[in-house]
């Protein structure tokens, strides 16, 4: 578990193995500033080279009223072209080190997820959300487009005919809607949204961390590939596996009708 504390994001173990994120700036809905950005960058780079003993994250936003609104326009206004793309620089890297971490990550979106928010919703690996939860890419409506992945993660997880409809037309959307279309896993009500979503990670938590990796990156990279070339990677992910000290505790753990206590190793 990382132990470094940031300026925006509040980090929490709210049970083993797990670690709650939380985006901390509810006075302006969460939104992104440049500090964010590098909070948030920081926070999953650290654990790709170091995960400690997590092994599931969950990312939420303080308060009720929003996941995250996407990014601070009111920190953007009057900017220069330049200081917009040396900004953006930093928000490209945050979401590359996101969707890269091994590191299992489920969004617990507990209130507006809109623009750079539903990209960052979009980029964990999973999405538990609350009936009061809304969701948009609203890029369009001031000149720009998604740019923090939403054009990609969007379309892959609906399709791309209503990802072009919501995003062309900067559509908010319900999270009723998101599941339907697959965005979403489940929705909760409001008070039980960390529940269920701390709940998962739990789950995650309890099986073997080599394994759940390799399947993390067995199904995000495959969908990447061809069927032929993502069952070589899928055998390769599998392959390492089997080496583990962890395969054999599990292994033995069922013979002996017992629960396994896996190491990471």
């Amino acid at each position: 578990m990382t132990d470094q504390e940031f300026e925006t994001v509040l980090v929490t173990g709210p049970a083993a193995h797990v670690l709650l994120v939380t985006l901390n700036r509810p006075e302006v809905a969460n939104a992104f500033n440049t500090q964010m950005a590098r909070d948030v960058t920081a926070l999953f780079e650290d654990l790709a080279l170091d995960s400690g003993d997590t092994r599931c994250l969950v990312m939420t936003g303080a308060g009720t009223r929003a996941f995250c609104a996407g990014g601070d326009l009111k920190q953007r206004k009057g900017m220069s072209d330049e200081a917009w793309g040396k900004q953006h620089l930093v928000f490209e890297r945050m979401v590359r080190a996101v969707i890269d971490c091994p590191v299992p990550s489920i969004a617990a979106v507990n209130g507006a997820a809109y623009a750079g928010g539903c990209e960052l919703a979009c980029a964990l690996d999973f999405i538990y959300a609350s009936d009061t939860a809304r969701f948009a890419q609203t890029e369009t409506r001031i000149g720009i487009i998604p740019g923090a992945g939403g054009t990609q993660t969007l379309s892959r997880a609906i399709g791309e005919r209503r990802a072009k409809e919501l995003i062309m037309a900067a559509k908010p959307f319900s999270a009723a809607e998101a599941l339907d279309w697959g965005l979403v896993n489940q929705v909760l009500p409001q008070s039980d949204l960390m529940d269920a979503a701390i709940e998962a990670a739990v789950a995650i938590a309890a099986n073997a961390p080599i394994a759940v990796r390799q399947a993390k990156q067995a199904i995000h990279r495959g969908l990447q590939m061809s069927l032929s070339d993502a069952l070589t990677f899928e055998i390769e992910a599998y392959n390492r596996t089997v080496p583990t000290e962890d395969r054999r505790e599990g292994v033995l753990a069922f013979n002996e009708n017992r629960k396994p206590a896996f190491k990471g190793r």
